[in-house]
């Protein structure tokens, strides 16, 4: 038997949880099929949803659901993943997106190359010092990625601890 002490726990995500759903509240209203990227411990999909079904994805290998989703979501994964995974997500998200689909993305963002805060500057330290192929993400070079992929920056809000919650859609919002 499986008890709450066995399962893994973030306390970012009990920290966090709120505001990014807060957040999440407008762009995902209405959405019927989310797919979540690199859960990690689970505990936003099981706050957000009562009861999501896991599906194994590994974005660099594959393979990608058949199914399309009108929602994406991931959080405190872009940092975590080399930069050839955070392409292959990005290259494998058309495939899997509904039209007129959301995609957020949470976690700590750098702007034109620069870090947001002395805290970000040291957590990448630490990523990087850790394994070099992690490291924060600049904004810009992600909404590159983005638009490859036929998204469109919609939103950029802040949010708790230096983070940000960027929102593309698969249309301008201009365009809607």
């Amino acid at each position: 038997m499986s008890s709450a002490a066995d399962k893994p726990h973030a306390p970012s995500t009990e920290r966090n949880r709120e505001p990014i759903l807060a957040a999440l509240r407008e762009p995902f209203a209405g959405r019927r099929r989310v797919l979540e990227i690199g859960s990690g411990s689970g505990q936003h999909a099981v706050y957000f949803a009562a009861a999501p079904p896991p599906l194994a994805l590994d974005v660099a290998r594959g393979p990608w659901p058949a199914q399309r989703f009108d929602a994406v979501f991931s959080a405190n994964t872009l940092h975590i993943m080399g930069w050839p995974a955070v392409q292959a997500l990005f290259a494998g998200l058309p495939a899997v997106l509904a039209d007129d689909a959301v995609l957020a993305i949470y976690g700590p963002f750098n702007r034109d190359g620069r870090y947001t805060s002395e805290g970000n500057a040291a957590f990448d330290a630490q990523l990087r010092a850790q394994d070099p192929a992690m490291g924060l993400r600049d904004a810009e070079a992600v909404d590159a990625l983005a638009l490859q992929a036929g998204l469109h920056l919609h939103a950029d809000l802040p949010m708790p601890a230096n983070n940000a919650l960027r929102i593309w859609r698969t249309a301008p919002a201009d365009s809607r």
